[in-house]
C-alpha cells in the first residue's frame, strides 16, 4: 500500500512539472508579441493610418510658360502721348562668305552670334537720316572711292562699293544737317572677309569740332591707343549685317567714327554709315 501511495504522489508531481513548464512558455510567447507602449507609438507615427474620405496628394512641378521665359523685347506704349516702338527697316547687302566666322587670334573678342540679328526697336518714324549727307575724314585722298560713298545707300561688297583710307588711325564725320534724336548707328566697315577692325569708336555731337557735349556710343579699343580713353566693348568679326550701336535718343547733328586698322592689314575701309533717327523737337 504504502507503495503505491508513493507512486500516485510521483505522478501528480510530475503532472504539475508539465503544467507549470506550459504556462511559463506561453508567457514568454505573449511577452514577445506585445510591443512595448513606446515602440508601438513610434511605429504608429511612422505610419499614420490613412484616411479613406481624403484624396491622395499629389505633388505638382511648376512648369515655365512662355511669359516667363520669352519677353516681347517691344516696348509697350504706357499713353497716348507715348510714341510707339517699332523694329526699324535696315535693308541688308548679300552676305559675301557663307557660313560662322571663326574665332581669330585678337583680344577682347566677342563670339560669333551664329544667326540672324533680332529686330532693333525704335519709335514710329525713324528712319536713316544720313542718306546722302555730306561726310569728311582725315583721308582727303582715299586710295580707293570717294568719301561720300559712305552714305551714298550702297551697302554691298563688291569692288567699287567700299572707300579705303589709309593706315594707322583714320576717322570720318558725317553732317546730318540738323539736329536729331539718335536711336542707332549701322555702320558696315568690310564685310567681303571676316575681318576685326581694331580701335572702333563711334561718337556723336554738336559741336562739329568735337571738343564740346560728345557723347560716345562705341568704344573697343583695349588699350587707349585712339587717345579716347579705354573702351569696354569687344571687338567683333564684319559680316554683311554690319554693326548695329544703340543711340538711345541722344540728341546731336555730327557723327563721328574712328578705325586704326584691322587683323588683315594695317589700311582702314567703310562701305556704308546709316544713323536712325527723328528730328529733335
Amino acid at each position: 500500500m504504502r507503495k503505491k501511495g508513493l507512486n500516485s504522489i510521483a505522478k501528480v508531481s510530475v503532472c504539475v512539472l508539465i503544467a507549470m513548464g506550459l504556462l511559463v512558455a506561453v508567457s514568454c510567447k505573449q511577452s514577445e508579441d506585445e510591443a512595448p507602449p513606446e515602440k508601438q507609438e513610434k511605429e504608429t507615427a511612422k505610419e499614420p493610418e490613412k484616411n479613406a474620405s481624403e484624396p491622395p496628394k499629389v505633388t505638382k512641378t511648376a512648369t515655365p510658360t512662355t511669359k516667363d521665359t520669352e519677353k516681347d523685347p517691344q516696348p509697350v506704349s504706357e499713353d497716348e502721348k507715348t510714341p510707339k516702338w517699332v523694329p526699324i527697316d535696315i535693308k541688308y547687302p548679300k552676305p559675301m562668305f557663307v557660313g560662322t566666322p571663326q574665332d581669330t587670334k585678337v583680344a577682347n573678342l566677342e563670339k560669333p552670334r551664329g544667326k540672324p540679328r533680332p529686330p532693333f526697336y525704335a519709335p514710329a518714324g525713324v528712319k536713316n537720316v544720313a542718306f546722302e549727307k555730306p561726310a569728311t575724314s582725315t583721308d582727303e585722298l582715299p586710295i580707293i572711292g570717294e568719301i561720300e560713298m559712305i552714305t551714298d545707300g550702297d551697302k554691298e561688297a563688291a569692288d567699287g562699293s567700299y572707300v579705303e583710307l589709309g593706315p594707322f588711325q583714320q576717322q570720318v564725320t558725317i553732317d546730318l544737317e540738323a539736329e536729331y534724336n539718335i536711336y542707332a548707328v549701322v555702320v558696315w566697315h568690310y564685310h567681303k572677309q571676316a575681318r576685326v577692325y581694331f580701335d572702333v569708336v563711334v561718337q556723336v555731337a554738336n559741336d562739329p569740332d568735337f571738343v564740346d557735349d560728345v557723347t560716345t556710343l562705341f568704344n573697343n579699343d583695349i588699350d587707349n591707343s585712339a587717345g579716347l580713353g579705354v573702351g569696354k566693348d569687344k571687338h567683333y568679326t564684319e559680316t554683311a549685317e554690319g554693326r548695329l550701336i544703340a543711340g538711345k535718343g541722344v540728341r546731336a547733328r555730327y557723327v563721328r567714327l574712328y578705325s586704326q586698322g584691322n587683323n588683315s592689314n594695317d589700311l582702314n575701309h567703310y562701305i556704308e554709315v546709316e544713323v536712325f533717327g527723328k528730328p529733335a523737337g
